[in-house]
């Protein structure tokens, strides 16, 4: 398991290379993050194919779009997971793709693609962790909005609650989870 020390280590040259527009900052992130993006744009497209598409796609995004990276603004892991959740939800919308409104209440919001390995997954910085610690209302928004792919409005539909709420609870969550990276 890797430490927080590690992780930081590993951003750190990621985003170095990133800058530097070098090819080496893809294989890395591939290396170190592909397992847990590859869960999150899962969950939102529910396809494999599909799935692998996004992959391909947010990696030539997050490629493109290296220069917009700011470390002050958030983490690397969290950039990334918005690239590819935001890719996700774009190939949902643009193929007509509609999800059950039912809401998933599954413990495991973001699977693996390969249950053996090793690579960095959120589990191992403790987010899985962390999530659990929020107040009930505030983890069900969050694993909804970043690993299920809902909107906030659709939240809010779907949890009778106004839409004022929903942004009140999951700022309040980031505010609360940012606690923790400091």
């Amino acid at each position: 398991m890797e430490t927080a020390t590690q992780i930081s280590s590993i951003e750190s040259q990621i985003v170095q290379l990133l800058k530097a527009s070098d090819q080496k900052a893809i294989e890395l992130i591939y290396k170190n993050y592909s397992d847990a993006l590859y869960g999150v744009v899962y969950r939102i497209v529910n396809d494999e194919q599909i799935a692998e598409d996004v992959m391909q796609e947010s990696f030539v995004k997050i490629w493109k779009n290296a220069s917009a990276y700011n470390p002050e603004l958030s983490r690397l892991f969290t950039w990334l997971v918005n690239i590819c959740r935001n890719t996700s939800i774009d190939q949902v919308r643009l193929k007509g793709y509609r999800k059950s409104s039912q809401i998933r209440k599954d413990e495991n919001a973001v699977i693996n693609k390969a249950s053996d390995s090793t690579a960095h997954q959120p589990e191992h910085i403790g987010l899985k962790e962390l999530i659990h610690k929020l107040k009930p209302e505030q983890k069900e928004l969050i694993e909804l909005a970043y690993f299920e792919g809902y909107t906030q409005q659709e939240l809010a539909d779907e949890l009778s609650i106004p839409i004022g709420t929903v942004k009140t609870r999951m700022r309040a969550a980031i505010i609360e989870l940012r606690k923790y990276f400091k």
